[in-house]
């Protein structure tokens, strides 16, 4: 741990201190709320060194990439609205990032009309450009496609008869990355990131009729669900919420949004637990033996 981390860790538990001091010595709530701004914009602008626990989960989602050969392709689906970016995002980037430094071959496509095609596009391209990747070679986002059960029956047998054109309108058959990549046989991995039902089409269609590993990535409120798909071995791991996004930048050694957010969220948390403590310490030692309990 550097220096200057050290003294951002000092200056926090400092200021905590004296906010908390001045809360109970003017009992004035401005200091509390004063302190939680604090608290959640001080992480997201001086990432902190803050431990990880890595859920099992997660690693294994991890590790199903991880051994991946290189160059192999995997299909990343942007299956969620922008009301949940703030979770599902920062998974997606993790993914990239992880994907683009093994070079794997990328597909993106998602099953949502509003915001879908043109989140998978500058999310990807973003990422791309840190590794220097092109267009067509590297990666391709085939976009959106009406009637979505359609669309992962028919990728089984033609990839190019589903999605004739990229989200651009390039005609698939003149991008070079997709002359060996015809349908499912050819993709190695599914890394599904949803905030809906679509995952259950992915496992119910794609996983369990042609037999392809799928990892995914939802909504923290979610993710109870498919602890059974886990547990049977049909879905190869998950990311559960912002703090599975924390889990796999932490295991990608490649801090992001996600840790970032789950900074904010902890020492809110923190302070909050500690406020309840102290004030309650105060109210037991400055209670008067005549008061009522």
């Amino acid at each position: 741990m550097s220096i200057w981390m050290i003294l951002a860790y000092i200056f926090l538990i400092v200021f905590g201190a004296w906010l908390l001091y001045k809360t109970f010595r003017t009992g004035d709530r401005r200091f509390i709320y004063l302190a939680v701004g604090f608290y959640v914009v001080f992480p997201i602008l001086i990432t902190l060194d803050l431990p990880t626990s890595i859920s099992p989960e997660a690693e294994q989602l991890y590790d199903a990439v991880d051994t991946l050969p290189d160059s192999s392709v995997v299909m990343l689906t942007f299956d969620y609205y922008p009301s949940t970016l703030a979770e599902t995002e920062p998974m997606s980037r993790a993914a990239l990032h992880h994907l683009f430094r093994k070079d794997c071959r990328v597909v993106t496509m998602t099953t949502i009309p509003l915001g879908g095609p043109s989140i998978a596009e500058r999310v990807t391209r973003e990422v791309a450009d840190e590794y220097d990747k092109v267009y067509g070679i590297d990666y391709v986002n085939l976009g959106y496609k009406a009637n979505y059960v359609a669309v992962l029956k028919g990728m089984g047998t033609s990839i190019k008869k589903i999605y004739p054109t990229d989200n651009s309108g390039t005609p698939v058959s003149e991008i070079p990355m997709m002359e060996d990549i015809r349908n499912y046989d050819d993709i190695d991995f599914i890394f599904v990131v949803a905030d809906n039902a679509i995952v259950d089409i992915w496992m119910a269609i794609v996983n369990a009729q042609y037999d392809i590993q799928v990892g995914t990535g939802v909504t923290a409120v979610m993710a109870p669900k498919f602890f059974a798909y886990i547990g049977s071995g049909q879905m190869t791991g998950m990311l559960g919420g912002m703090k599975g996004a924390a889990e796999y930048e932490a295991l990608e050694k490649q801090a992001g949004t996600a840790s970032k957010g789950m900074g904010a969220q902890s020492l809110v948390h923190l302070f909050i637990i500690v406020s309840v403590m102290v004030g309650n310490i105060i109210f037991f030692f400055e209670r008067k033996p005549g008061d009522k309990k």
